[in-house]
């Protein structure tokens, strides 16, 4: 790994070094866009409609997180991203992180429920359809341009899985890094990064990016677990068993109307709580996941005749879980997962009459392997071994009807199907109004659905079996009805309101097994009614000042016995605080973000939190240097998120104050 290879140390040392004066070209990338949606002039979006437009014309409520505001607020993963925007929340069991959302947000569920793009590449696996947003995932922050978070269903142009929302990560292009970039990260936990990056513009309006990071971390050296308060575990306490790393490459090349684009990441972590039954505070359980995808698109406009892209792609996913089962010394346990497939998808979008953008595309995904296996190695015992494919297409339109200058009607379907395992009509509709400049009402109603995936289907129940099909699963659908108010007033201030209501029915839940106790299986339960309204304001004035404040009171609850949702959070409050410090040399972010109490597997509650993050940032301290230093939960704030079923605990201890330390340099 890249800091075990050379050293943080010697990397920042090599980052001053390399920033030393030259009267060479200036090299340095184009400054980063420096606002937020919030604060843009012209604010626009993509992955809303799978065209750029603007955000007060979007079909969605958006939100954008710019390069800007990860370097202000010294954001590590793609959770601290989403973490910071308005109605989402996470939760870390110390092993992967989970995104909520709109009250949604079950313990040991994995992030099937949001689809996650790459510059429109899906990167949802095929095993456990999971959204990777921690350390695990693929996406390596300091190679981001912005973040699109597209709330609401979006199953009428991206197909399962997009049920309650779209995040689309846009990557920044060699030439916003033009030449060399060298960063070293260090802080609390024995924490060390370091990556390198190379982009440049190409002869001939070609763009080339190349980058490498490596990352390790010993994690907490002593964590304590009251549910394990024996001397026979260690009085409770999991020591040196958190650890982190991984390797993470990232290629991206263009060419014409051609972008060719490669991603890979390698994580193993650790896990110290003792889940899935296996020995408390002994080495040797872990997970590996092996993360891979390379995609070939195509963009070309015709003019008045039209825009033609198409894409094709290969990914691979790989999981290794390694598990000593207890009683101790334990009996290793091997759960593994291997997927690969390869898709296309070709779109056309025309401009009619003036009135009407018309898209429509075709898109077909080959899962040419889905491959699950269980056993115990001594003595050695089969538990699962499901060997299976899949197949999919679907075929979307979407039209959008500008009868006015100041109104817009948004008409989308798509049709999905499985070749008879599953199909799924969803439809999605829009009437925006911009009665004058600033200004944006948007009535919107959509449908999602989600397929049971490959571990839903052969894994629990009479997938406890050796490759047996639980047939009776089947998708998951939501309807959401929202209204949104988005505002300009006075100067420099802007604001958006949003009230919204869904329903859930066949949810896909895990229970017990009625027909054997020791097992467990994946049903369609009792439909789930939520509601909420969100409030977000923003001030930034020329002076290089930013206030971001948001506030959303959500209820989730099953439909028939008006049982409150665990892990949803009834109340989300966030702050950011932007300073120039320093005649502007400096910048100080502050970062304020309360989560309201939350239930619990046992029906417990985790009590609410607010966390204060701050950053401060000094760009071009020393010509091509940046440097910045975090702290994380300044004043060590004690709290906890609720635990999955897989575990003995009910709730899982989060990390108190850790800072980090990074340096980077252009040349």
């Amino acid at each position: 790994m890249l800091p075990r290879l050379f050293g943080a140390p010697a990397l920042a040392v090599a980052c001053v070094l390399s920033c030393s004066p030259t009267h060479s070209q200036d090299l340095s990338p184009a400054p980063a866009a420096d606002e937020s949606i919030l604060f843009q002039d012209i604010p626009s979006v993509y992955g809303a409609s799978k065209f750029e437009q603007k955000t007060s014309e979007a079909p969605s409520s958006v939100s954008i997180v710019t390069a800007a505001d990860i370097q202000h607020y010294g954001y590590r993963t793609l959770a601290d991203i989403l973490r910071s925007v308005r109605g989402f929340y996470t939760t870390y069991d110390r092993n992967y992180t989970y995104a909520g959302v709109r009250g949604f947000g079950r313990p040991g569920d994995y992030n099937t429920r949001v689809l996650l793009l790459v510059d429109g590449h899906r990167i949802n696996d095929n095993i456990f359809s999971q959204a990777f947003i921690g350390t695990e995932s693929i996406v390596e922050v300091d190679l981001i341009d912005r973040v699109e978070i597209i709330r609401g269903p979006g199953s009428s142009l991206y197909g399962t899985g997009a049920f309650f929302g779209v995040i689309n990560v846009i990557t920044k292009r060699g030439r916003d890094v033009g030449g060399t970039e060298l960063s070293a990260a260090a802080g609390s936990q024995e924490t060390y990064k370091g990556r390198a990056t190379y982009g440049q513009r190409l002869s001939g309006g070609g763009d080339l990016l190349l980058s490498a990071t490596g990352y390790h971390s010993n994690g907490q050296s002593s964590l304590f677990y009251p549910e394990f308060a024996d001397p026979s575990t260690n009085n409770g306490y999991a020591e040196n068993l958190d650890q982190d790393r991984y390797t993470n490459l990232f290629a991206s090349a263009s060419f014409g109307d051609f972008v060719l684009q490669a991603g890979s990441i390698t994580r193993k972590k650790d896990i110290p709580t003792a889940s899935f039954d296996t020995v408390f505070d002994a080495l040797g359980t872990n997970t590996t996941d092996d993360r891979q995808y390379l995609d070939l698109r195509f963009a070309h406009s015709y003019g008045t005749s039209g825009d033609l892209s198409a894409r094709v792609y290969y990914d691979r996913y790989g999981y290794d879980g390694n598990y000593l089962l207890a009683p101790a010394p334990g009996t290793p346990n091997a759960d593994t997962a291997r997927g690969e497939w390869w898709g296309t998808e070709v779109q056309y979008g025309v401009a009619l009459h003036r009135q009407h953008r018309l898209t429509i595309g075709a898109e077909y995904i080959d899962n040419f392997q889905q491959d699950q296996k269980n056993y115990d190695a001594t003595p050695y015992q089969l538990n699962l071994d499901a060997q299976n494919s899949s197949r999919s297409y679907g075929l979307y339109a979407q039209d959008e009807f500008r009868p006015l200058d100041t109104l817009i009607f948004d008409l989308g379907v798509r049709y999905d199907d499985s070749y008879g395992r599953a199909n799924s009509t969803n439809p999605r509709f829009a009437a925006i109004w911009l009665p004058r400049p600033g200004t944006a009402l948007k009535l919107l109603y959509g449908t999602a659905f989600r397929a049971p995936n490959a571990f839903e289907l052969y894994y629990g129940g009479a997938s406890s079996t050796l490759n047996t099909l639980n047939p009776a699963l089947s998708p998951e659908k939501i309807k959401t009805t929202e209204l949104v108010w988005e505002q300009e007033f006075a100067r420099h201030w802007q604001s958006s309101v949003s009230a919204y209501r869904y329903r859930i029915d066949d949810l896909i839940s895990l229970v017990e097994d009625p027909s054997d106790p020791t097992k467990s299986m994946y049903v369609n339960s009792e439909p789930v009614d939520a509601r909420g309204v969100g409030l977000e304001v923003g001030w930034r004035p020329p002076s290089g000042y930013e206030v971001r404040a948001s506030y959303v009171h959500q209820d989730a609850e099953t439909s028939s016995t008006g049982q409150r949702l665990t892990n949803s959070p009834r109340q989300t409050v966030k702050v950011n605080f932007l300073a120039p410090l320093l005649s502007s040399r400096m910048t100080a972010g502050l970062e304020v973000q309360y989560v309201g109490p939350r239930l619990t597997m046992s029906n417990d509650t985790a009590g609410g939190y607010t966390v204060v993050n701050l950053t401060l940032l000094a760009p071009r301290l020393w010509h091509q240097l940046d440097l910045s230093a975090s702290v994380y939960n300044l004043f060590d704030h004690r709290y906890f998120d609720p635990a999955g079923g897989n575990m003995v605990q009910d709730q899982i201890q989060q990390d108190g104050t850790v800072f980090l330390v990074k340096a980077t340099c252009r040349f």
